[in-house]
């Protein structure tokens, strides 16, 4: 039984085109942009930090069954790096998604996706900071560009207006999107620092990290009486989407 289940997922993982760094991020904004406007269709059915909790335990309940060889294996890694592990889990997967999630109360999906693009310009930013990583011309073109995309975006066309205007500016979703940044930008640089574990059990213990976060988070929502918990087929669906294919597929294929 034990081969039957993590033998397809091992073969999966092992094809060819999982060894493709360029595909592997293609399909991973992909998916990023689904969660975008899945998050949209939440609005009203499921709050953002009830949702979030959902997403990651029903992501742990799948990785946590598939991995459950690999953990005991990599426990002393884990151990030795629980502060790593947890920070890393907190900051990239709950406080990012809960910065997206709240963001489009305030915005557009399509505005969520292309001011999430912006994410490299932190990344490249971070890792000058901390490692010195150099850039080429084409990159520094690719920055512009995409920041000049954010800012067409967050204007509305209106570029000059939005820095003559003092009634102009960003508003309350763009300013969770900064977040949201800031926190998976952290997260990206942060996994120069990823101790040596089988990505099944590194991933494990970032969502499970996660987890604890989310449940923290969702407990204060509850106590401020702005916790919503799914009563509709769309907010299940919704959680189940979340649950795995952005918080299973996409950051397991971005880690891989």
């Amino acid at each position: 039984m034990i081969r039957l289940i993590g033998s397809p997922v091992q073969k999966l993982t092992n094809l060819s085109i999982f060894r493709n760094p360029h595909l592997l991020l293609a399909l991973t904004t992909l998916i990023w942009s689904g969660n975008a406007i899945a998050g949209r269709f939440a609005v009203g059915h499921i709050s953002p930090m009830v949702l979030t909790a959902f997403r990651w335990g029903i992501a742990l309940a799948i990785i946590g069954f598939l991995a459950r060889h690999r953990l005991r294996e990599d426990w002393p890694v884990i151990r030795a790096n629980a502060l790593y592990l947890f920070v890393m889990g907190g900051m990239g997967y709950t406080v990012f998604n809960y910065c997206l999630y709240s963001a489009l109360h305030y915005t557009s999906a399509i505005n969520v996706t292309l001011e999430q693009s912006a994410m490299p310009i932190i990344i490249f930013v971070l890792s000058f900071i901390l490692y010195r990583t150099g850039v080429t011309v084409l990159q520094l073109a690719g920055y512009a560009l995409t920041l000049f995309g954010v800012f067409v975006v967050v204007s509305a066309g209106d570029l000059v207006g939005f820095f003559s205007n003092e009634d102009s500016g960003w508003n309350r979703g763009d300013i969770f999107m900064l977040g949201a940044a800031l926190a998976y930008g952290g997260y990206s640089v942060g996994l120069r620092a990823k101790p040596k574990m089988h990505w099944q059990s590194f991933l494990t213990a970032l969502i499970c990290s996660a987890m604890i976060f989310a449940l923290v988070g969702a407990a204060f929502e509850a106590s401020q009486g702005a916790a919503q918990f799914p009563a509709t087929l769309q907010g299940y669906a919704v959680a189940i989407f979340a649950g795995i294919f952005p918080s299973l597929v996409s950051q397991g294929l971005f880690i891989v």
